[in-house]
C-alpha cells in the first residue's frame, strides 16, 4: 500500500480513516509522521513520504503527531490476514515474543534464521524487528504516562526499556516530548491504582458489536469468563503473571479496564484483547466483497462490520473446541467449567466473579479421563489433544496449515474442530466450517446449497473472507448445536 503514492496521497487528502495503520504519512518540512486521518491541512503531495509502519518513519528521524497520535491507531489488518513469514513475525512481535527473547527467540519461533527474519521485515517494512518492538514499547510507554500514577522508573522498567535513560530518549526521539511533559499534557485525567488501568482501543468502523460479545457472552466459560454491567470480563495468563479484563463496546472505541499483576505485561495484554476482539480487521475491504452475492446482501447490509471472536489462548480454545463437540453450547459451558474448577489455577477479582485462570496443558495433562463426564470416545479425544498441544504451535504465529494436520492427525477431530480452532485461535479469516449445523440451517433458509461439498464450493467467491461469512450466516440462527461429524 505505501508504495502506491498516488493512492496514499488521495487517502491523505480525503482524510480516510480507513487507511489509518495501512501506512503512515511523514511530512518532509516539519519532521512529523500522521495516520492517513490527520485531521491538520494536508501537506503538499511533494512533501509527503510513505512508511508502511511507525518504526520505519521513526527510523527515517520523524517524530509521532501529538494531534493524531499514529503510534495509536489499529493494526494493518494484513497482518492477521497473512499466513506468509512477514505477517507470522508481525502477530508473534506484537505478541511480545521479541521483548521477551530476543530476535533469536523470534527467529526460531518461525523457523526461519535472524538473518532472514531481519532482511524480510525490513524489506517489506523499512524496519528490523528491534525497531519494531521499540515502537511497540514507545507506545506502552505512552499508555503508562498518561493512565497510571507509576514513577518514571517503574513505568520504564514496565514498558520494556533497559534502562531509564534509554526510556527518556526513546520517549523524546518518537515524541518530542520528555515523559514528564507527556504527564503533565494529560493532567485531569483520573489515576488509577497501581496495576490498574484503562485504555482505548481503537478499531474501524463500523463495528457490529452484536456477534462479538453476544458470542463471547453465551459461551463464557464460569469462572474465567463473565459478562458484568454491559462488558465482557475474563481472566488472563500472561508471561509475568495473570491479569483480569473488562471489555466494554463504545461507540467510538473499546473500553479496556486492566488488572495486571505484572505491569510489564500491558502490551502483550491489549495485543491479546485486540485480537480476541478482531479489532484490526477491515470491515470495509470483508463487506464489500460477501455483498456482492445475493444471498448475503441483505445480512450485511442489516448489521455491517461483523468480526470474528477470537481467542487470547490457543490451546484453550482447541480444549473448549473439543469439549463442544456435538453438544449444545450451554453443555460445553459446564464440561468447560467443571475443568477449570477441577485444574484451573484461582485467582482474586474484588470487581467480580471472576476464580480462576483457564488450566495450563502441564495441568490438563494430569487430569484423569475417568472422572470427566463425556463420552469414552470424546475423553480419548481430549486426552490425545492435550498430549500433542506442546508440539502443536496455535500460537498468533503458528503455521496455519501445519496446525490443521497436525490437529487432523488426531483421533476423533474432524474438520469442524479443526476449522473452529483455525479461526478463533489461529485466527485464519478464510476458515469455513461447511459441515457446522448452524451454517447448513442458514444455507437452507438462504436458498444456498447444504451439502458441506456445495457451500464450499458456493462459498469460494468469499474468499478469503469466509470466516466472517460464517459470523453472517450464524446471525440467521442460534446455531446452538453441532450434531455432525466433529
Amino acid at each position: 500500500m505505501h508504495s502506491d503514492t498516488e493512492r496514499c496521497v488521495r487517502a491523505v487528502q480525503s482524510k480516510d480513516a480507513r487507511f489509518d495503520g495501512w501506512f503512515f504519512t511523514a511530512v518532509l518540512t516539519t519532521r512529523i509522521y500522521c495516520r492517513p486521518s490527520c485531521p491538520v491541512v494536508p501537506p503538499k503531495p511533494h512533501n509527503m513520504r510513505f512508511y508502511p509502519s511507525a518504526a520505519a518513519a521513526q527510523q527515517a528521524g520523524f517524530r509521532a503527531c501529538k494531534r493524531c497520535r499514529p503510534d495509536a491507531t489499529p493494526g494493518s489488518p494484513q497482518w492477521n490476514e497473512r499466513a506468509d513469514l512477514v505477517g507470522r513475525a508481525m502477530r508473534l512481535i506484537a505478541d511480545g515474543v521479541v521483548d521477551h527473547g530476543g530476535v533469536p527467540a523470534l527467529a526460531a519461533r518461525l523457523g526461519y534464521s535472524v538473518r532472514q527474519v531481519e532482511r524480510q521485515l525490513r524489506a517489506e517494512l523499512g524496519a528490523g524487528p528491534l525497531a519494531l518492538a521499540r515502537a511497540q514499547r514507545a507506545q506502552t510507554a505512552r499508555v503508562l504516562i498518561e493512565t497510571s500514577a507509576l514513577p518514571m522508573t517503574e513505568v520504564a522498567m514496565a514498558a520494556g526499556f533497559g534502562s531509564i535513560r534509554t526510556f527518556n530518549d526513546t520517549v523524546r526521539e518518537v515524541f518530542a516530548l520528555s515523559p514528564t511533559d507527556l504527564r503533565r499534557r494529560s493532567a485531569g485525567r483520573d489515576r488509577p491504582t497501581i496495576g490498574e488501568l484503562s485504555v482505548r482501543l481503537p478499531f474501524r468502523a463500523p463495528l457490529c458489536p452484536d456477534n462479538l460479545f453476544g458470542h463471547l457472552a453465551a459461551t463464557a466459560v464460569p469462572g474465567v469468563e463473565e459478562w458484568r454491567d454491559g462488558a465482557y470480563r475474563r481472566t488472563l495468563r500472561l508471561p509475568h503473571g495473570h491479569g483480569v479484563v473488562g471489555l466494554r463496546p463504545l461507540p467510538e472505541h473499546i473500553r479496556c479496564d486492566l488488572a495486571l499483576t505484572d505491569l510489564r505485561d500491558l502490551s502483550v495484554a491489549i495485543s491479546r484483547c485486540r485480537r480476541l476482539l478482531d479489532l484490526d480487521a477491515d470491515p470495509v475491504a470483508v463487506d464489500e466483497l460477501l455483498a456482492q452475492d445475493p444471498a448475503l446482501t441483505a445480512l450485511v447490509a442489516k448489521n455491517p462490520g461483523r468480526r470474528v471472536p477470537r481467542t487470547v489462548d490457543g490451546a484453550e480454545l482447541a480444549v473448549r473446541a473439543v469439549l463442544g463437540q456435538q453438544v449444545s453450547t450451554q453443555a460445553a459451558r459446564t464440561h468447560a467449567g467443571r475443568l477449570v474448577e477441577a485444574h484451573g489455577e484461582p485467582v482474586a477479582d474484588p470487581g467480580g466473579g471472576l476464580t480462576h485462570l483457564f488450566p495450563e496443558t502441564a495441568a490438563l495433562a494430569e487430569l484423569d479421563p475417568e472422572r470427566l463426564a463425556l463420552p469414552r470416545s470424546r475423553r480419548t479425544t481430549l486426552t490425545g489433544l492435550v498430549a500433542a498441544l506442546p508440539r502443536i504451535d496455535l500460537s498468533p504465529g503458528g503455521d496455519r496449515q501445519a496446525a490443521r494436520d497436525d490437529l487432523l492427525a488426531l483421533p476423533g477431530i474432524g474438520p469442524w474442530t479443526v476449522e473452529t480452532v483455525a479461526m478463533r485461535a489461529l485466527g485464519d479469516p478464510d476458515a469455513f466450517l461447511a459441515n457446522d449445523l448452524g451454517i447448513r440451517l442458514a444455507a437452507e433458509h438462504l436458498g444456498l446449497p447444504t451439502t458441506p461439498a456445495g457451500l464450499t464450493a458456493r462459498a469460494a467467491a468469499w474468499r478469503p473472507w469466509r470466516a466472517y461469512a460464517v459470523q453472517y450466516l450464524w446471525a440467521t440462527s442460534d446455531h446452538p448445536i453441532n450434531i455432525l461429524p466433529v
